[in-house]
C-alpha cells in the first residue's frame, strides 16, 4: 500500500465525508477511489471555507478536510486557514510539499513552517512509517481542548512511498476537561455576590452542545445573557433573558445591561479584543470559564477563572449555586420586564427602516422580509464582513443552536460563501443562506459555479449598493476622485452565466416573490442568488 492510500484510509476510518480540494494533490484521487466525496473549488481559500462551514454546522463533531497543491495552492489558502484559526474551527489541511532534499532551499515554500502561527499544529510528513502516528496526533489535537486547524505537509516523494504492514490506527476519542471544584466554588461565590451580573456566551457553548444547560443556569440566577458574534444561537434570542449578540453593532438592551453590569461571567469564549466583537467595559469583575488556559488573562484581568468544557463547567456551576443558595438560586427582580421594554424601544427605533418603501431598497427592509418569510429554526444563515454583518446580526432571531454562523474576530471578506456551502453539505435538509455585499462577491463570486457543479443548493443574497460603504466611512475622501470606493456590475447576470438561478430586485415589493422562487430552486439542488439593489447605508444598531 502506498502512503497516499494510507492517508485516505485513515480519513475513511475517521468518518471524513468529503474532501474540499483543488487539483494536483495525490490524496484527492485516493479519497475518491474509496468513496470519500471530493468537492473541487475554484479558489483554495473558498475550499477552506467549505470545510470550515461543514465543521461549524456539525458543532465541531465532524471535521472538515482540505487537500491543495503544494506551493501556490497552499499559499492561496492562507486567508481561510487564518480565519479558521481565529474562530477555533477543527480542520485538517493536507498540502503537498517539496522533496525532502529541497525543503530548506530558498525560495521553497514550507507550509508547515509558514502556517505555524495560524494552526494548532503544523508538521512535515517526511517518513511514510510515521503517517499513522502523525494522523492520530492531528485528530487528537483537533478534538481536544480549544479546536483549531492542523496542517500536515506531505513531502513530494512520500506520497508514492510504500507502507509496510497493517495500518495500526483507531480514531482517538473526544476528551473533555472537568473544572476544578475549588475554582467553581469561588466563581459561584463571586457571581452570587454581584448586584448586576451578566452572562457572556461564546462559541464554546455551541461546540459543547450546552444550550439547555445555559438556559438552566440563566434561569437559576436570573441574569441577562448576551452572546458573541461566533456564539450567536448558543442562547435562544426569544428567551426573556436574552439580550442578543454583538459585533460592532448590537441591541440596545445588550449595550445597556453590559454597561450597567458589575460582574461579567464569560463561558465558552476566548474574550478576545477585536473591533468586530463586543468589549468588556472597564471596571467590571470578570469571571472566565474556557477550555484554553492561554485565553485567561490574555486581554482582560480576570478575577476568577476555571478551565473546562463549557457544558461541564455550567453543570458544575449549577450544582454549586444550588448548594450555596439552598436550591433557590439568585432572586429575580423584574429583569425580564426591563429586557422586554428595552427590546420594544429598540425595535421601534428601527421600525421605519424595516417597513421602508425606499428605492434603492433599505437593507433592513430586506432583512425584515426575509425573517418573516423563512423558518429560522430550519435555516442556517451567515453573513459576510462589513454592512451585512452589522445589519443582520443584532436583529436576526436565532432560537435553534447552530442556526446562525457568526464570525469576525479576524475578517476575511468573502468568507460567507464557502461557509454556506459547507453548512449545506453538513445539513442538507436546512435552507442555507449567505448575506453578502457587492465587495464580497467581487472577492469570491466565481465559486458560485462550485455550488452549481456540486449541486449544493445554497441561497446567496447580494446587497448591491455600488460602493464600499464601510470603507468610505473611514478612508480619506480624497481618493473619491479616483473612484476608489465605487463598485459596479450586474451580479445576477454573472451568477446566471455560471448556472445559478439568479434574479435582480430593484424595488422592495419584488423581493418576496423572488425569494419564493429562489427557495424552490434550492430545494432541487440548484444554488440561487438574489441581487438586491440597496441604498448605501452605515446606519447600524450602535449605542453609546
Amino acid at each position: 500500500m502506498k502512503a497516499v492510500q494510507v492517508i485516505a484510509e485513515i480519513l475513511k476510518r475517521e468518518g471524513i465525508e468529503f474532501l474540499a480540494c483543488y487539483a494536483r494533490n495525490p490524496v484527492i484521487e485516493a479519497c475518491a477511489e474509496i468513496g470519500i466525496r471530493t468537492v473541487h473549488c475554484r479558489q483554495e481559500r473558498v475550499g477552506i471555507g467549505i470545510a470550515d462551514g461543514f465543521a461549524r454546522a456539525s458543532f465541531g463533531q465532524r471535521i472538515g478536510a482540505v487537500a491543495v497543491q503544494g506551493g501556490p495552492g497552499i499559499e492561496n489558502a492562507f486567508p481561510g486557514i487564518a480565519q479558521a484559526y481565529a474562530e477555533n474551527v477543527p480542520l485538517l489541511i493536507l498540502p503537498g510539499g517539496e522533496r525532502t532534499s529541497r525543503q530548506f532551499n530558498r525560495p521553497s515554500f514550507r507550509a508547515s513552517e509558514v502556517y505555524a502561527p495560524v494552526t494548532k499544529w503544523a508538521a512535515p510528513v517526511n517518513d511514510v512509517a510515521a503517517i499513522p502516528d502523525q494522523m492520530r496526533r492531528a485528530f487528537h489535537l483537533m478534538r481536544t481542548g480549544r479546536p483549531g486547524p492542523v496542517l500536515l505537509e506531505v513531502a513530494q516523494e512520500v506520497w508514492e512511498a510504500e507502507f509496510s504492514g497493517d495500518i495500526d490506527y483507531t480514531p482517538p476519542p473526544y476528551l473533555r476537561t472537568t473544572p476544578d471544584e475549588a475554582d467553581v466554588k469561588s466563581m459561584a461565590e463571586a457571581f452570587l455576590a454581584a448586584k448586576s451580573p451578566i452572562l457572556w456566551a461564546g462559541a464554546g457553548i455551541l461546540r459543547a452542545r450546552a444550550t439547555e444547560d445555559l438556559i438552566q443556569l440563566a434561569e437559576l440566577v436570573h441574569a441577562p445573557v448576551m452572546s458573541t458574534n461566533p456564539g450567536k444561537s448558543a442562547f435562544p434570542d426569544s428567551h426573556p433573558l436574552a439580550l442578543g449578540a454583538a459585533t460592532g453593532s448590537s441591541s440596545k438592551g445588550l449595550k445597556h445591561f453590559l454597561g450597567a453590569a458589575d460582574c461579567v461571567l464569560a463561558i465558552g469564549s476566548s474574550l478576545t479584543r477585536t473591533p468586530f466583537g463586543p468589549a468588556v467595559p472597564p471596571g467590571k469583575t470578570i469571571l472566565h470559564a474556557t477550555n484554553a488556559e492561554d485565553d485567561i488573562n490574555k486581554d482582560y484581568a480576570v478575577a476568577q477563572a476555571c478551565i473546562g468544557d463549557a457544558k461541564l463547567v455550567i453543570q458544575a456551576l449549577i450544582s454549586e449555586i444550588k448548594e450555596q443558595t439552598g436550591g433557590k438560586g439568585r432572586p429575580g427582580g423584574g429583569i425580564e420586564a426591563e429586557i422586554s421594554a428595552l427590546k420594544d424601544e429598540w425595535r421601534a427605533e428601527f421600525a421605519e427602516q424595516f417597513a421602508s418603501s425606499e428605492v434603492p431598497i433599505n437593507p433592513y427592509r430586506m432583512i425584515g422580509d426575509l425573517m418573516g418569510a423563512v423558518d429560522p429554526g430550519e435555516t442556517i444563515i451567515t453573513h459576510d464582513a462589513g454592512g451585512p454583518r452589522e445589519q443582520l446580526l443584532p436583529f436576526w432571531q436565532s432560537d435553534a443552536p447552530g442556526s446562525y454562523m457568526g464570525w469576525g474576530k479576524t475578517t476575511q471578506l468573502g468568507c460567507g460563501l464557502g461557509l454556506t456551502m459547507g453548512a449545506k453539505l453538513a445539513r442538507p435538509e436546512k435552507l442555507c443562506i449567505n448575506l453578502m455585499g457587492d465587495a464580497a462577491i467581487g472577492m469570491v463570486g466565481m465559486d458560485l459555479e462550485t455550488a452549481v457543479r456540486n449541486s449544493i443548493g445554497i441561497l446567496s443574497l447580494v446587497f448591491n449598493n455600488g460602493v464600499m460603504a464601510m470603507e468610505r466611512a473611514v478612508m480619506p475622501q480624497s481618493i473619491e476622485k479616483f473612484g476608489g470606493h465605487t463598485l459596479g456590475g450586474n451580479y445576477s447576470d454573472v451568477a446566471q452565466a455560471l448556472g445559478v438561478m439568479a434574479q435582480r430586485v430593484a424595488e422592495p415589493d419584488q423581493f418576496l416573490p423572488a425569494l419564493e422562487r429562489a427557495i424552490a430552486a434550492t430545494r432541487e439542488g440548484q444554488p440561487a442568488l438574489i441581487e438586491c439593489m440597496t441604498k448605501e447605508s452605515t446606519s447600524f444598531s450602535r449605542y453609546p
